[in-house]
Parts: C-alpha cells; structure tokens; sequence
C-alpha cells in the first residue's frame, strides 16, 4: 500500500520547511543535493528531517501540509517534539 509523507525540515538557516511526497527518502536527497534551484531550500541547505506524518490518501497528506504551512514556528515545535497537549494549547491561543 502507497503512503503518503508529510515532513518537515530544518534548515540551516533555522527555518523550517514543510513538504509532502510519497517517496520521503528520493525528496530530502533532492533537498540535500540541490536538485530544484527554485526551491525554498536549495540556499538554506543542508536539510535536516524534524518530523514525519504518514498517511494512506494524498488528500489527507495535502490537507495537514496546508494545516502545518499555517501554523507558528512555536506550533511547528510542538508537533516535532511530540507534544500535542502544547499543540492544543497554542491552537486554542487564536480562539
């Protein structure tokens, strides 16, 4: 069964960088090597993978990228350490 990867990168710039793809290890080498000089991180590299999601429809993967691109550098945090009760907290900052 095909899986579908959410991902997010550190880069060296201490941005981060949130992507999909349905081949994670094929997307962080074309990241590392700088395959695409149009990408967001092709001047910030190297890359440095800081969280993964997986999901069985691309439609699911598309809807919690977009959800993840909206969210605070603070908010990206807390999903990378796990530490989802911070990830409430924040989300019910905006409320």
């Amino acid at each position: 069964m095909k899986t579908y990867t959410v991902y997010i990168l550190r880069c060296s710039d201490k941005s981060y960088y949130t992507g999909v793809t349905s081949n994670l290890d094929k997307r962080i080498i074309e990241h590392q090597s700088g395959k695409h000089p149009d990408a967001y991180t092709f001047n910030r590299r190297p890359v440095e993978l800081m969280y993964i999601g997986e999901f069985q429809y691309i439609s699911q993967a598309i809807a919690h990228e977009k959800q993840v691109k909206g969210w605070s550098r603070k908010k990206k945090e807390a999903l990378i350490e796990d530490n989802w009760e911070e990830v409430v907290r924040l989300s019910n900052l905006k409320k």
